[in-house]
């Protein structure tokens, strides 16, 4: 990605008074072309495997593209701690306004997944159709016990087993409140868009079943889940990039 550098967006001020910096990079669209904008998932940045190669494809094949970091997250100012789904919806939408000038498809991986869906409720005619890569709605609400949840109620940080890294994973209790006023799977999603879904039905981490969940609330009629049987949460392995590339190359 060294042929794509790094900028750095200024967030206004109506959304942060301290004017942080919000780090993406940005290949623009041919005219007419759409933009994907890939949204990573938590504690997750733009380097990741997917976002490469979704970068790589688009300039590839005529498409702009764009990655980001959330404030707190990667190269972008900011304490992760600070972070909710709200905000982080208010920068990608600021963002998208500064920098993209044709439709977008949201892309969203695992969190991003549920962050696409805020993003798309106020996007209006721009937005062009949606990705999920084991999308994951609410999980504030099915992937938390009682327990944990009264903690968090309480303005406690609950701490899991992180199995990709050595440090375990936080919840603080801001995001997690914040997300608590944001469920998507209670009720119609006013997304009218083609959606397509690609979940592994070994993931440890967001249950499968969960996209269909998605499918079933989504008002549009264009949608369509595919299932990975041997795919993990990552879908990161060739093949799994293959298909989400595959996605992008059908929409």
């Amino acid at each position: 990605m060294t042929h794509i550098p790094i900028e750095y967006f200024a967030l206004p001020e109506r959304i942060d008074t301290a004017r942080r910096n919000i780090a993406f990079r940005y290949h623009p669209a041919p005219p007419g072309a759409p933009t994907i904008v890939f949204l990573p998932g938590y504690m997750s940045d733009m380097d990741g495997g997917k976002a490469t190669a979704t970068m790589e494809w688009a300039r590839a094949n005529k498409r702009g593209c764009l990655l980001l970091d959330y404030s707190g997250c990667g190269s972008s100012d900011g304490e992760f701690a600070n972070g909710t789904l709200t905000q982080w919806r208010d920068e990608v939408l600021a963002l998208i306004a500064a920098r993209a000038n044709s439709p977008v498809v949201l892309v969203g991986s695992s969190m991003g997944g549920w962050l696409m869906l805020l993003v798309a409720r106020k996007l209006g005619a721009s937005l062009h159709a949606m990705v999920g890569i084991a999308a994951a709605p609410d999980f504030s609400q099915w992937g938390f016990d009682d327990g944990q949840k009264a903690k968090l109620a309480a303005g406690e940080t609950v701490f899991e087993d992180n199995p990709y890294g050595p440090e375990p994973t936080p919840t603080y209790a801001k995001f997690w409140q914040d997300a608590q006023q944001s469920l998507q799977l209670g009720g119609e999603i006013p997304v009218d868009v083609p959606m397509r879904l690609l979940h592994g039905q070994r993931d440890a981490d967001v249950p499968w079943d969960i996209s269909l969940q998605l499918a079933a609330a989504l008002r549009s009629d264009d949608v369509q889940v595919t299932l990975v049987k041997d795919g993990d949460h990552r879908l990161s392995r060739d093949t799994d990039i293959e298909a989400l590339l595959g996605i992008y190359s059908a929409l």
